[in-house]
């Protein structure tokens, strides 16, 4: 039976089995989730869904708009009087959401504490540049920097951090506090977050949306999640079903599918000082040998397009003069025989394992590449781990192969530091694989100092250039950004990057 038929039986069976709906608490919105936050102290998560949740919990000194541009936050305005000084006038009679007044003091020891080593946190190495930080009056901050850093504004955005009360120590996860248009009510892991609208929020976009109060519910399974939302048991999810499911949901008239072109990128990374791995060859065959084409066609139904980079299109840093790897089984097999890897009697070259998560959209393009790459002589294992235990394998470098996607933070070019600098080696960064490259490093130290746009531009596309040859991961598509929600929801704008930040300004039918 085709897969779509399937599944379209599957979830009409379970919808007849479910013989009543749950009774509804109309004021609350249901959001469905694949996993619980790691931590939603924002000084630390890093995971899509804290990062998420964070946004609606607490505010940046900044914020990003649409067009990648820093735009004021609870900063209102900042002055940069030379290369090495920052100075930030913060918005007046701002709270945290238990009455206390956010001042310059907040921002000090939200800063310090990322930088001191008061918290462990991956997010560290973003601040490298600050020297020391400064609090002249209640509201104003001034930061005085090492050497010019152009990334520091968006590492002090909205979703790379957000402000915390002075005092905060390393259990403030339990009970976060914010600023943000909601409030934190509750957390049970592996279950639910339950969050409320904020009274004290300072920002004008609270009064506009009317939901009061919103609970993630944590629904690994993407076959419940669908069900969910069709029984009417849940209101919304964001970039969490799998492509085919959306022809069934669409067919319910309750239901709304709403989707953008996305900026979220799937990939798959190497460790690059595995034994097999480190050789340049074998990953750029096991490239070769993956059909992309087909992948969105069939897994993404369309509902994706190809990438060549971790930067969206449209970025002013983006280039598509890199390598570029098509679909080419006999390249493939020609740089294994290079390699070294030539076909075993079993007919088999090497064998080499992938690590998942449990979510089943990773785990279904695991399956497809474990056909894929047995075709050139590959023998791909797969082994998937729920999200907590996954991310600490990959933080250890405990890992031949992995699938995750980029969400959000790959809309500004630090990423490239973040994922492949040396000095980004976890904890103080995202270079999962070990990748090192002289060149490279080089090349990010001086486009984040440089002031000179033309010259940031050549670096990074020939920062682009260096990772589609050595490819320490493998860019494979833009996901869609898909939201399937209730009709009693209306207002949605659905971000680019899945960002939760619409349930500020939605609307809730009662």
């Amino acid at each position: 039976m085709h897969r779509f038929a399937a599944l379209a039986a599957m979830l009409g069976l379970l919808f007849l089995t479910a013989c009543h709906s749950p009774k509804v608490d109309r004021n609350t919105v249901v959001f469905l989730i694949e996993s619980s936050p790691t931590n939603l102290d924002p000084r630390i998560g890093t995971d899509a869904q804290s990062e998420h949740i964070d946004e609606l919990i607490f505010d940046g000194l900044v914020v990003r708009d649409a067009s990648f541009r820093v735009a004021p936050g609870l900063a209102e305005r900042w002055d940069q009087p030379d290369p090495l000084t920052l100075i930030f006038h913060l918005h007046p009679n701002v709270h945290f959401s238990d009455g206390r007044p956010l001042t310059s003091r907040d921002v000090v020891w939200t800063l310090n504490s990322m930088r001191n080593g008061a918290i462990i946190t991956p997010k560290a190495a973003s601040y490298l540049s600050v020297a020391s930080i400064d609090a002249p009056d209640p509201m104003t901050v001034v930061l005085h920097l090492k050497f010019p850093d152009n990334f520091l504004l968006t590492n002090l955005s909205a979703g790379a951090m957000g402000i915390v009360p002075y005092g905060s120590g390393r259990d403030f996860w339990q009970h976060p506090v914010g600023s943000g248009p909601f409030r934190f009510v509750s957390q049970e892991i592996d279950k639910e977050v339950v969050i409320e609208r904020n009274p004290l929020s300072w920002r004008g976009d609270a009064s506009q949306g009317n939901i009061q109060r919103v609970r993630f519910a944590v629904v690994p399974d993407p076959i419940t999640r669908a069900l969910e939302l069709r029984k009417g048991s849940a209101d919304l999810e964001s970039n969490s079903l799998l492509p085919d499911m959306f022809p069934v949901l669409e067919a319910e008239k309750h239901l709304a599918v709403e989707s953008v072109s996305g900026t979220q990128v799937q990939y798959i990374a190497f460790n690059t000082i595995d034994p097999i791995l480190r050789d340049v060859r074998v990953r750029q065959a096991i490239a070769c040998a993956i059909d992309i084409p087909l992948i969105l066609k069939t897994l993404q139904a369309g509902r994706a397009k190809a990438a060549v980079s971790l930067l969206p299109e449209k970025h002013w840093a983006w280039t598509g003069d890199v390598a570029r790897y098509e679909y080419n089984p006999a390249r493939a097999q020609q740089l294994l025989d290079e390699a070294g890897y030539r076909r075993g009697s079993s007919g088999m070259r090497l064998h080499l394992t992938m690590k998942t998560s449990t979510d089943e959209g990773t785990r279904l393009l695991a399956a497809t590449l474990q056909q894929q790459l047995a075709a050139v002589g590959i023998n791909l294992d797969i082994r998937s781990y729920e999200s907590a235990t996954y991310l600490q394998d990959l933080m250890r470098g405990s890992f031949q192969i992995y699938a995750l996607r980029w969400i959000g933070g790959n809309e500004q070019p630090d990423i490239f530091g973040y994922a492949f600098s040396t000095a980004r080696i976890p904890p103080k960064g995202a270079n999962r694989g070990r990748y090192h490259n002289v060149e490279l490093d080089a090349l990010l130290d001086d486009a984040g100092k440089s002031t000179n746009q033309d010259r940031r531009r050549a670096d990074y596309v020939r920062i682009q250039q260096i990772l589609a040859r050595d490819l320490p991961a493998f860019n494979l598509w833009y996901k869609d950004s898909i939201v399937v929600h209730n009709r009693r929801l209306s207002g949605i704008a659905i971000s680019p990057s899945g960002s939760f930040e619409f349930l500020t300004t939605a609307k809730v039918r009662m």
